[in-house]
């Protein structure tokens, strides 16, 4: 039989490398191959030690709600230490309008919580339970998170307490609407997977910090989740904490999007081509009293520009009550400038 001389159309390998071969295999030498092992075990390592240093933290909540005639309806979520003394921080949409609360720590003990605030808009909630010897969580500066780093989600998705998910951050500086209709800024994305429960639970790096609350998953997708930063969570609960409550600046106008012509943009000289048009002004409220007219279109607040609904709610601050400022209006064929004083929004 004549010796196989390769496939017909083929190149046949070359002589130096059948050389080398052969040599090798004389040798029973083997080409060395790239070893992950290293890189995996620090992985693991990593989430394992975060998960160590921060899951003694997380509690399990147990929700009661009033139904009406029908009774009591029944929930449950997630939830993290911050302090010694034991205030807990989960989701509004968890905790918000709660009859009881019932908290389970990690060692077993269980304890009654109470509502100490409740911020709708920011969709975050302030409990406090009264145990001794709590292990606490600490809040990173969410700042300094990076796209492609290691995030940890840890909490109760469909109520298998103490559940461990690992990912990464997927995207920074999301936003997404909250339950309220209100637009929640500096949203982290994250692939680390989150169920319903997990809600209110930590996302921690891979020191064990809180970089974020988990808030919300987009159920038809998969690995597209979102966690409130740690940085808007740390200011939102001082202010619970110090005034059970979080003060925001008040108009009085219903309103909304409203895209403008480009004639109108440039007669008045705008760098933009949108504001919001005033649908509504409540009696009495700072914009009636300002002269703020139903079919005025707001395109400025201060030196801001306003270029819709969500740019007007992020420039209504805390730090704008009681602070007058000029506000820009388009009327008919004007534009007038208004002195506006914000008052406290009323709502809880």
């Amino acid at each position: 039989m004549a010796p196989f001389d390769g496939f017909p159309g083929l190149p046949r390998p070359s002589p130096v490398l059948d050389e080398v071969t052969r040599q090798d295999n004389a040798a029973g030498s083997v080409v060395p191959q790239a070893d992950d092992g290293p890189l995996l075990d620090a992985y693991s390592n990593a989430v394992s030690t975060a998960v160590t240093r921060t899951s003694p933290a997380v509690v399990h909540i147990r929700v009661e709600r009033a139904a009406g005639v029908r009774g009591k309806r029944e929930g449950s979520g997630s939830g993290f230490i911050i302090t010694p003394d034991g205030y807990v921080v989960t989701n509004s949409h968890v905790a918000g309008a709660a009859s009881a609360l019932e908290i389970t720590l990690p060692d077993g003990r269980i304890a009654p919580g109470e509502l100490v605030g409740d911020d709708p808009d920011s969709d975050l909630a302030l409990l406090k339970i009264g145990l001794p010897g709590l292990v606490h969580g600490q809040f990173a500066d969410s700042a300094r998170v990076r796209v492609g780093q290691i995030a940890i989600a840890i909490g109760s998705p469909l109520g298998f307490q103490h559940t461990v998910t690992a990912g990464i951050v997927s995207a920074l500086g999301r936003s997404m609407r909250g339950q309220t209709g209100r637009l929640l800024d500096n949203i982290i994305q994250t692939d680390a997977a989150l169920n319903p429960g997990n809600s209110g639970g930590p996302l921690v790096d891979s020191t064990g910090n809180v970089i974020g609350v988990n808030t919300a998953v987009i159920l038809p997708a998969q690995g597209i989740c979102f966690a409130i930063a740690a940085n808007t969570a740390e200011r939102v609960i001082v202010a619970l904490i110090r005034e059970g409550k979080v003060r925001r600046a008040y108009l009085g106008v219903g309103g909304q999007d409203a895209s403008l012509a480009r004639r109108i943009v440039r007669h008045f000289d705008l760098a933009h081509e949108s504001g919001v048009r005033v649908n509504s002004v409540a009696a009495g409220s700072p914009a009636d009293v300002a002269g703020i007219r139903v079919g005025d279109v707001i395109v400025a607040f201060g030196d801001a520009a306003v270029t819709g609904i969500d740019a007007l709610h992020r420039l209504l601050a805390g730090g704008r009550i009681g602070d007058g400022v000029e506000l820009a209006v388009l009327r008919r064929d004007r534009r007038l400038t208004l002195h506006v004083t914000p008052r406290e929004s009323s709502r809880r």
